[in-house]
């Protein structure tokens, strides 16, 4: 049982900086913001779930149905992450590639302190053994005494590259002759690029890339000594009641700073015949993925390659939707749609096998999701894309990019639309 407190908040945005600034007394930390996309179906402003109670922590080996016991025994509010390589598990399949960040494949816990934010006020729900807390920590939030996050480094970072240019060429080529023999359509291909000896402020880093950003599912985890600080564009899946959505991003071009021309570049892009043939073959995987669990007939198109604008980019979202029954678990609606479509390819068994044999690094986390389940089985998850990620203990750090590649790729625009991906996480880390 939790204790519920509405409380006003009469400056949001100091005290949100002061609320996340006192989360990092914590090791479990998850603060979900949706900067004010209301436009993407956000239930909430942002949420903040701290200090573990329970928590599940595993490798992949029947990682979704211990995750399905854990959110059925717990019964309440638990956050957490997924991995890409939980793809083992549902799956024959394996990650063999370098991993320098070791991330467990999934982790999720049951908050002992969460804050709920819609418009001008936040819910706080505390657990019932520490709500005589909650006033006190609302009075250190809003007077800003937490203490001050760990000392500034100077970003000089050197960034590395797993896959060099050439040998990207290369592996590119390799996929489309895959497509060429029909073994895939498409595929979405990733690379690494890296920093090693290299220390960072999470928390500033974060607030950086959210500044340049301001993206709809934008993400501070931290668990234990692992960070990840997402910029993220990109819904996964939601459960609200009996109705599932799945947003898919295919589709990006730049933005300009000159109104006509970046008219014209949105407008290019919604045009695009390349771009929407991408998305559209990503909407039919999503929409075999969600049948899986739907009730019959209810599998549907709610908005086809549309075109939303962040700061960074212009990209091409399609929302698919179906209804579940009641006795349906909410882990059978993710197991059977993970991973995410448009990290993977179709046919999707095909697309992993071949993007496990040509990309360089383990994904772990990038491309994997984080979110929340309620109380009553809804749940909502983003797309780790955009993102940075941190071992602290390690001094490793690393954000990954990539891009869907079909019979119409030419791999020199590949290899630019990658670099305009990466262009927010590099001007963060070398600034």
């Amino acid at each position: 049982m939790r204790t519920t407190v509405i409380h006003p908040i009469h400056h949001p945005s100091k005290f949100k900086q002061n609320l996340l600034l006192w989360s990092q007394q914590f090791d479990d930390v998850i603060w979900l913001d949706s900067n004010n996309h209301s436009d993407l179906y956000n239930n909430y402003d942002a949420v903040l779930a701290v200090d573990a109670f329970t928590s599940l922590k595993t490798d992949y080996f029947d990682a979704f149905e211990q995750l399905k016991e854990y959110q059925s025994a717990t019964n309440d509010w638990i956050f957490g992450y997924l991995t890409y390589d939980l793809k083992n598990t549902t799956e024959s399949l394996s990650s063999q590639n370098f991993d320098g960040l070791e991330f467990p494949d999934l982790y999720f816990f049951q908050p002992k302190k969460l804050f709920l934010f819609k418009g001008d006020k936040v819910e706080i729900k505390y657990l019932k053994m520490v709500d005589d807390d909650i006033e006190a920590d609302l009075n250190t939030i809003e007077s800003g005494c937490a203490e001050r996050s760990r000392s500034t480094y100077e970003n000089n970072i050197k960034i590395k590259l797993r896959i060099h240019k050439d040998e990207y060429f290369e592996k590119v080529n390799k996929m489309l002759a895959h497509i060429q023999r029909g073994d895939i359509y498409e595929a979405n291909f990733c690379q690494e690029f890296y920093a090693e000896d290299s220390e960072i402020n999470p928390l500033e880093t974060f607030k950086k890339l959210n500044k340049i950003s301001q993206p709809p599912f934008a993400t501070f985890l931290k668990v234990e000594d692992k960070f990840l600080l997402s910029a993220s564009p990109e819904r996964y899946i939601k459960k609200e009641g009996l109705k599932v959505i799945s947003q898919p991003i295919k589709g990006t071009a730049k933005r300009s700073s000159n109104k006509e021309e970046d008219d014209k570049l949105k407008a290019e892009l919604s045009n695009d015949e390349k771009e929407r043939s991408e998305n559209i073959m990503i909407v039919d995987l999503v929409r075999n993925d969600l049948s899986h669990t739907a009730i019959k007939g209810s599998v549907k198109v709610e908005e086809l390659c549309k075109v939303y604008s962040f700061l960074q980019v212009h990209q091409m979202i399609s929302t698919i939707s179906s209804e579940v029954g009641k006795a349906t678990h909410p882990v059978d609606i993710i197991k059977t749609t993970f991973p995410m479509g448009s990290m993977t390819g179709a046919p999707k068994i095909s697309a992993m096998k071949i993007i496990e044999d040509l990309e360089e690094t383990k994904r772990g986390l990038y491309s994997g999701s984080v979110g929340y389940f309620t109380p009553n089985g809804d749940f909502d998850f983003n797309v780790i894309i955009r993102s940075i990620l941190y071992n602290e203990t390690k001094q490793y750090v690393s954000y990954s990019v990539g891009g869907a590649i079909t019979a119409k790729s030419d791999p020199l625009k590949e290899y630019e639309e990658c670099l305009i991906k990466a262009k927010a996480m590099r001007e963060v880390l070398e600034n």
